[in-house]
């Protein structure tokens, strides 16, 4: 019973899907160190001269001796908005790379012709030939 586990465990594993996912997962991890620095250096700063300054994370009220820091809610949801336009740029700047490189892939290349197609042509060009009128070609001197 084990042993089949393990089998099953080790085919599991093996699927290329499994790879390419925990590939993704790292990826993913080291990139939003990427895209978090991104959003909290230079792209909140702009965000806050264009806004004047505003800084929502200080934000909140006291109610009842606990304090509730809506500020902190807005600015993450601000942070999110800034870092999911970012990545839909970043992956549609990615897809019309690869939509490039797909249609270069796929030129038309013109299909061969087949052996009979290729005889046919043939016997059309010889019977073209055979059929053209005869032009009368003038003797020297006349």
């Amino acid at each position: 019973m084990i042993k089949k586990n393990v089998e099953e465990f080790k085919k599991f594993i093996a699927r290329g899907n499994v790879i390419d996912l925990a590939v993704g997962v790292i990826i993913g991890g080291a990139f939003s160190s990427i895209v978090t620095s991104l959003v909290n250096n230079i792209l909140t700063p702009i965000l806050g001269l264009v806004l004047g300054g505003a800084d929502f994370s200080n934000l909140a009220i006291t109610f009842k001796n606990t304090r509730i820091e809506y500020g902190a809610f807005i600015q993450s949801v601000i942070d999110f908005l800034i870092v999911a336009i970012c990545i839909f740029a970043l992956v549609k700047f990615i897809n019309k790379i690869m939509h490039l490189k797909k249609k270069e892939e796929e030129k038309p290349t013109e299909p061969k012709k087949s052996a009979e197609v290729l005889l046919l042509e043939e016997i059309r060009d010889l019977l073209k030939e055979e059929n053209k009128p005869k032009t009368n070609k003038k003797k020297k001197g006349n």
